[in-house]
């Protein structure tokens, strides 16, 4: 006996997109069969017509529940906020952080953050390894323990991304640790994340700015810059063809950064790109609405030329995944900051990532479906190491099923998100929304309800594919 047929749907698979039967029994999927031919001895059959049934989103850039730069110990949201409002949203999975400060290490790292995560979650989740500053000689030599145990991805920093007054820890890795670091993650089979600013060129923007008197946050995009995008992203690619470690930019925000990725992808490189959806239908000019840090996310907004961009490279193939940086606070905190040195960013975007994806993408600009399922989750499957367990509808598979009503068509309205006070979404016109979601086989979120227990959501160990640290396989 099955535990579930989604019938009547546009499936959304590898091999094709079609009106597909999905059968599923306990946490996985058993079966992508023609219409009528599996048997009608089931517990439940969800009537998907008029629906695209596509696999559970992959968020593979959060910051949940950790501390927001800046005075005071204030931290984001935490996971059962956050996974919370991403099942509302299609995504069925989160990954963020566990931070690897001066003095502890790797593994006190990972143990603060499986006791923040473990029963508070109602997604399930994986942590990336973030290391900041120096790294000593030990920690470097303990990577391939962690790496091995399932911490498959490490990100770095090439900036301290905010004034010295504002940053506390640094962040910053410098260019010789860098190489260290990429010939650990080359030998052991690891993913590097990079987030990927000059850090002298930022540096001395805050200084200029500050002396022209023109701190106003609208200058954001001067500080965090087209060029310092440029000159860092060739720096680090250039480090990673003397090692040959695979790199993924995080949030890229210029055409620039676009540009270098390309230009190592068509030599062979192990190079990826994400992007924000925030930065695909936000430019800089939305800075200077009242209000306007409420749009910004480090490094920044970048010009309608680069807005236009990012949607190219994700509707085309240029980039490979659509994030986040989720990085939840309440209004009053975002809106506190009213300079280029103290405005906070991120923003809760977890819940309307593959939404806003499918009405802009798919809707608008004619994005085919399954490019759609790779950028809003196969693609951080693998090259996070979670495929095909996750990101893919297909027999094995774990049952994360997001079915989107194409006819959801109006302007979105607070009562639509589930977590915060604001949201910049408010008032934004889509077509087409996630209207349930399934998490491994049980479903999670139905008819505006919430389904599912806080405790539900399952850790994810990872192992990444040779192949997509050796070339650019997606």
């Amino acid at each position: 006996m099955l535990d579930l047929i989604i019938r009547g749907g546009e499936v959304v698979t590898p091999w094709g997109v079609g009106d597909w039967d999905v059968a599923v029994q306990g946490e996985k999927i058993v079966a992508v069969t023609s219409p009528g031919t599996l048997t009608d001895d089931v517990g439940r059959v969800i009537d998907a017509t008029g629906k695209v049934v596509i696999p559970g989103g992959i968020e593979p850039h959060a910051h949940i529940a950790a501390p927001i730069m800046g005075p005071g110990n204030l931290k984001t949201a935490p996971p059962e906020q956050v996974s919370r409002a991403a099942l509302f949203g299609g995504t069925t999975t989160l990954m963020d952080f566990a931070i690897q400060y001066p003095g502890i290490d790797i593994g006190q790292a990972i143990q603060e953050r499986t006791s923040v995560w473990q029963g508070n979650s109602y997604a399930d989740y994986a942590h990336h390894l973030m290391l900041l500053g120096e790294l000593p000689t030990h920690i470097l030599e303990s990577l391939h323990e962690h790496i091995e145990d399932g911490f498959a991805s490490v990100k770095i920093f090439t900036t301290n991304i905010r004034p010295p007054e504002m940053t506390g820890e640094p962040r910053m890795v410098g260019m010789g640790h860098l190489h260290d670091l990429m010939e650990q993650i080359q030998r052991h089979n690891g993913m590097l994340l990079v987030h990927s600013e000059d850090d002298d060129m930022v540096q001395h923007m805050y200084q200029k700015l500050a002396v022209e008197e023109r701190n106003e946050w609208w200058n954001m995009h001067l500080v965090h810059s087209n060029e310092s995008e440029d000159v860092s992203f060739r720096r680090v690619l250039r480090v990673s063809e003397w090692t040959g470690s695979p790199v993924y930019f995080v949030h890229v925000s210029a055409k620039e950064g676009i540009q270098a990725i390309g230009e190592s992808r068509a030599k062979g490189m192990p190079i990826y790109g994400e992007t924000l959806h925030n930065y695909c239908c936000f430019n800089a000019d939305n800075y200077k609405e009242e209000n306007g840090m409420k749009y910004h996310t480090y490094p920044s907004l970048k010009s309608e030329e680069d807005r236009q961009a990012l949607w190219n490279g994700i509707v085309n193939g240029a980039l490979n995944t659509m994030a986040t940086d989720e990085y939840c606070t309440s209004w009053e905190l975002k809106i506190q900051g009213k300079t280029v040195r103290d405005v906070t960013g991120g923003h809760n975007g977890a819940e309307t990532r593959v939404g806003i994806t499918y009405s802009e993408g798919v809707s608008k600009r004619g994005m085919s479906l399954q490019r759609f399922v790779d950028v809003t989750s196969a693609n951080a499957a693998k090259i996070m190491g979670l495929y095909p367990r996750k990101g893919v509808i297909a027999p094995g598979s774990d049952a994360d099923i997001v079915l989107i009503d194409p006819n959801f068509k109006r302007a979105l309205r607070m009562d639509d998100f589930h977590i915060t006070d604001y949201s910049i979404w408010e008032g934004f016109p889509v077509e087409g929304w996630p209207v349930m979601t399934i998490l491994r086989g049980a479903v999670a979120v139905e008819n505006g309800e919430l389904k599912t227990s806080l405790g539900s959501g399952k850790f994810l160990p990872r192992k990444v594919n040779p192949e997509v640290t050796n070339r650019p396989a997606c």
